[in-house]
């Protein structure tokens, strides 16, 4: 005769949520927080241009939940839908947020300014404590002069700041791709990897993560340097890039390549993909006068912040009202010079 059943474990529930954009900026910022206040919570991330994360996290009350560099407007629904579960949420962000409301449960950490990233606001409320690791996610973000006067601050010598710079763009350039397999490692492993280090030149040097992802880096790199511009306009260019893995975790990077070469120009960077369609990466050269943001959500799936946007799914019906939109829209800027840039090392 069989005993009596033996019980169940007891599975202890998720009481915190850490979501957070799986780029330079968004781990950085969660980095940072972590360091000065850790916290078992379970982490929510993907590839850059996966934004709508909070969907991901249950209707819970007093559940706390983190928000880390995703944009409230994409957000919104989920983002209402914990709260009114009981959740608390603590938002950090500098994307649109044109749809936040107060609530009791909410504390919002934001600000648009194109000078401003998420990393840095995660400064600002830890009082500089790890700032380096601001400068890194500053640095990531295409955000130099940011990064720069963060610097100058906190005493950095100008070869430390080249390592920190090199590190941001690198974390950054890992985030891109259409899915996670066309990173070379994944947001949340990678998070694992750099936690330990509180300054991240230690990291550098220690860490395999940075060899492997210099290494991907160059190798992508130079396969843009043949590159020709799809549509020239007297404000910017219009790349289209390949169906390619290598084309997708390069586009990020060459659109801010081709920004920093040419800063009185606007560029767009568009990744094809085998049903006709684009993911599209826009970079405006006046940020406060032609937010970048507000070109790309006049399509579905488009958003972002002032100086860096793009549209996640432009339809092949769309590419050509695309590149036309961006063309009046720009070209009121009145840029005018060729545009032939090659990305180099």
């Amino acid at each position: 005769m069989a005993g009596p059943a033996e019980p169940l474990p007891t599975v202890a529930p998720v009481l915190a949520y850490d979501v957070f954009n799986g780029d330079a900026d968004g781990l950085c910022a969660l980095h940072q927080l972590r360091l000065a206040q850790p916290r078992e919570a379970r982490r929510i991330t993907g590839v850059k241009r996966d934004v709508a994360l909070l969907r991901q996290v249950p209707s819970v009350a007093d559940i706390d939940v983190t928000v880390l560099d995703i944009s409230l407007d994409t957000n919104v629904d989920a983002l209402a839908r914990l709260l009114e579960a009981g959740a608390i949420v603590t938002y950090y962000d500098h994307h649109s947020a044109r749809l936040a409301s107060p609530h009791p449960r909410l504390t919002m950490h934001w600000d648009d300014s194109p000078h401003v990233c998420t990393s840095v606001l995660v400064d600002r409320a830890l009082g500089g404590r790890y700032r380096r690791w601001a400068i890194v996610g500053a640095f990531g973000d295409n955000l130099d002069a940011t990064a720069a006067r963060l610097a100058g601050a906190e005493g950095v010598p100008d070869h430390e700041m080249a390592t920190l710079s090199t590190l941001g763009r690198l974390l950054n350039y890992n985030a891109y791709g259409d899915t996670l397999d066309d990173l070379h490692i994944r947001p949340d492993a990678l998070y694992d990897a750099l936690h330990p280090f509180a300054d991240p030149l230690e990291f550098v040097a220690a860490s395999p993560c940075f060899a492997q992802l210099e290494h991907g880096y160059w190798e992508d790199l130079s396969r843009v340097d043949s590159l020709v511009p799809h549509h020239a306009c007297e404000g910017g260019a219009v790349y289209v890039l390949p169906d390619e893995p290598w084309a997708r975790r390069i586009s990020g990077t060459f659109a801010n390549l081709l920004a920093a070469q040419a800063r009185d120009r606007s560029f767009a960077v568009l990744n094809a993909r085998s049903d006709g369609s684009c993911c599209v990466s826009v970079r405006s050269s006046k940020p406060d006068s032609h937010p970048a943001n507000l070109l790309c959500e006049r399509f579905d799936t488009g958003g972002g912040r002032r100086a860096a946007a793009g549209v996640n799914v432009l339809p092949s019906a769309s590419i050509d009202a695309f590149i036309d939109a961006f063309s009046t829209y720009f070209t009121t800027m009145g840029a005018a010079g060729a545009m032939t840039p090659t990305a180099s090392k």
